[in-house]
């Protein structure tokens, strides 16, 4: 990965009732908060720390107060349109070089799943990094790829969303898989991240 690599960090605002409503509905709404927080610095801080990409927060709404974890991390506000169109005007909003966007509630997401990305992306002209629930957890292209297809038709926020998207991709080019991870949406994940993680993770 000589090349310069993009990673957009693709997030809403974290603010009380606005961030992981699926998941208020189970867990309730300040402990959705909590985790949403919590997970949105830890991958911000990962992520900015790693030398092979540039980092980017894109954001849906200004943040509030200090939020220390961002410091050093170059801020761009979401573009109008649907989840499809918002993605892909981030991408395109980049300089040039292979560049990936991922969602902001993934707390087992690590370096590594992002480096795989990158890796797929030297063989194929775009990527997706699947969800355990049918859905991504990330979108790339390379340089070469821009911008991305329109995604139309695609069934948001269901189990269809990874195969709809993959096939609008494909229609224009080549398509990888990096790893797949869970995202938290239940309270059942929520139950079953909180298990596998060390006690005290999910400190304020």
């Amino acid at each position: 990965m000589r090349a310069r690599c993009h990673v957009v960090l693709f997030a809403r605002a974290p603010r009380l009732g606005r961030v992981k409503r699926r998941l208020a509905r189970d867990i309730g709404v300040v402990a959705a908060w909590r985790f949403y927080r919590f997970t949105l610095a830890r991958q911000a801080r990962t992520l900015a720390r790693d030398r092979r990409w540039r980092l980017v927060l894109a954001l849906d709404a200004p943040l509030r107060g200090r939020s220390r974890w961002i410091r050093g991390v170059p801020v761009m506000a979401q573009p109008s349109g649907d989840l499809g169109a918002r993605m892909a005007a981030a991408l395109d909003a980049l300089p040039p070089g292979a560049a990936v966007l991922v969602g902001s509630d993934l707390p087992d997401l690590r370096p590594r799943h992002v480096a795989a990305a990158f890796v797929a992306l030297h063989r194929a002209d775009m990527v997706l990094g699947p969800a355990s629930d049918g859905g991504y957890w990330l979108i790339g292209r390379r340089h070469a790829v821009r911008p991305l297809p329109r995604l139309e038709g695609v069934r948001w926020s269901t189990r269809h969303a990874l195969a709809d998207t993959r096939a609008a991709l494909a229609r224009r080019g080549t398509v990888g898989l990096a790893p797949t991870l869970a995202d938290v949406d239940t309270g059942a994940a929520w139950h079953a991240w909180r298990r596998r993680s060390i006690p005290g993770t999910l400190a304020p």
